[in-house]
């Protein structure tokens, strides 16, 4: 489409301009839509990415572009910084049991499914790929639940906080698991025989890595940002802030975990009541700061997901087939995780629903999965990652209308007068 330009630069910042204005185009069509933007800006690039369909090759190359991959995994590690920002330690101890059974049979349930559907249609992969595969399903998306419930007005309901402290708690589950299947992988990879004793080490060190950088977070960041509230100059508390971010990202990643672990553990121990000293002298809150950088980077990640969908492969009915049983796991396994709300009078029908969406969190799984390879061929393939590109969509995508009706039809049974 445009003639290659000698400076490499100019090829990067050319790309991020169609990237972003791409994404802000995908991300209005789809608030339009009453869907969440993420969604927009994934069919952003997935619409980029076909463009050669119709003679326009350049588009499909920026997939492969490694300054562009590289912007979109730092994209990846802020959005996970992120999502951790919003939760804290203590809302994490103090959900309740309903939340944590959710959470746990909401995991284990699409673990299992997903693994059964790789197993089933994709029987000449290794199990490590059925394993990734269910990984890919564990997680829900906090984001695009919450947003649901706020629009309705019910995000102080007892199902509300339900949905939402199984949520993050999933999310930690989920990252656990990919720590340790992706550990596993990388393992093998390197030509280690697999046994329990190093899949025992790479939990202990997901569960040591977390536990100890919330621990060590919790006593030791007060004291960091009061000393970093006594510099001058501007943006200290975004700088500090990011360096602790990048710091737990690099240990995650060097001591085997994926570096969105320690993204999300930075997030987690970084709480308000720290930065008193910043909001002192008048500085935004740190949630407010790292939105614009945040704002640029993320959809850079989004959208090459989208440039990574091929649709020629959608004419192949194994993968329409690996996406209609991934999405019947995704739902039914979410489904499941409603029995795990004890305790009367709550909704469980509402809580399952809220737990359907995969959203950024699958997408994040699924990257993961097409860079780590065993004796050179990727765990997760293209068109199996097209398949859970669908899956993802499409959770998606029938979770907001789904769940306002759930929320609303409760509503009018528990309003209704009883027959004598």
């Amino acid at each position: 489409m445009f003639p290659a330009p000698l400076d490499p630069v100019a090829t990067v910042v050319l790309a991020l301009a169609a990237i972003l204005v791409a994404a802000k185009l995908g991300g209005d069509l789809a608030v339009r839509a009453g869907q969440p933007a993420v969604l927009g800006e994934l069919v952003a690039g997935i619409v980029l990415g076909n463009l050669d369909l119709a003679g326009i090759t350049w588009f499909r190359g920026l997939a492969a572009n490694p300054a562009i991959g590289i912007l979109a995994q730092l994209g990846v590690v802020l959005l996970l910084f992120q999502i951790g920002l919003e939760s804290t330690v203590r809302e994490m101890l103090t959900v309740g049991v309903p939340s944590l059974l959710v959470a746990v049979i909401g995991v284990v349930t699409p673990f299992a499914l997903g693994w059964g559907v790789g197993a089933a249609l994709l029987p000449q992969q290794s199990w490590y790929a059925h394993a990734f595969l269910g990984a890919t399903l564990t997680a829900t998306s906090v984001g695009i639940t919450a947003r649901v419930l706020t629009d309705l007005g019910k995000e102080r309901t007892r199902e509300a906080r339900v949905i939402i402290g199984a949520a993050v708690i999933d999310d930690v589950l989920g990252l656990v698991i990919l720590a340790v299947v992706s550990g596993v992988i990388v393992g093998v990879d390197r030509g280690q025989p697999l046994s329990l004793g190093d899949t025992g080490l790479v939990v202990a060190k997901a569960a040591l890595f977390l536990f100890g950088a919330l621990g060590l977070g919790v006593v030791l960041s007060p004291r960091l940002f009061a000393l970093a509230a006594r510099l001058r100059g501007r943006d200290v508390l975004l700088a500090v802030a990011l360096a602790v971010c990048f710091v737990l990202a690099f240990v995650a990643s060097a001591i085997g975990l994926a570096a969105i672990v320690g993204a999300y553990a930075a997030g987690l121990i970084l709480e308000d009541v720290h930065f008193r000293g910043f909001e002192a002298r008048g500085e935004r809150k740190l949630t407010d700061l790292v939105a614009p950088i945040a704002a640029f980077l993320v959809p850079v990640f989004f959208v090459q997901m989208g440039l990574r969908v091929d649709l020629r492969a959608f004419a192949r009915p194994e993968i329409l087939g690996l996406a209609a049983l991934l999405v019947a796991a995704a739902i039914l396994g979410k489904q499941a995780c409603a029995l795990g709300a004890v305790g009367g009078g709550l909704d469980r029908r509402s809580i399952g629903i809220g737990m359907i969406p995969r959203g950024e969190v699958g997408l994040i799984f699924a990257s993961i999965g097409t860079t780590l390879t065993i004796a050179g061929r990727p765990v997760i393939d293209a068109a199996v990652f097209s398949a859970v590109v669908i899956m993802v969509v499409v959770t998606t995508l029938v979770t907001p209308p789904a769940l306002a009706w759930s929320l609303r039809r409760g509503a009018r049974l528990a309003s209704a007068p009883r027959a004598p």
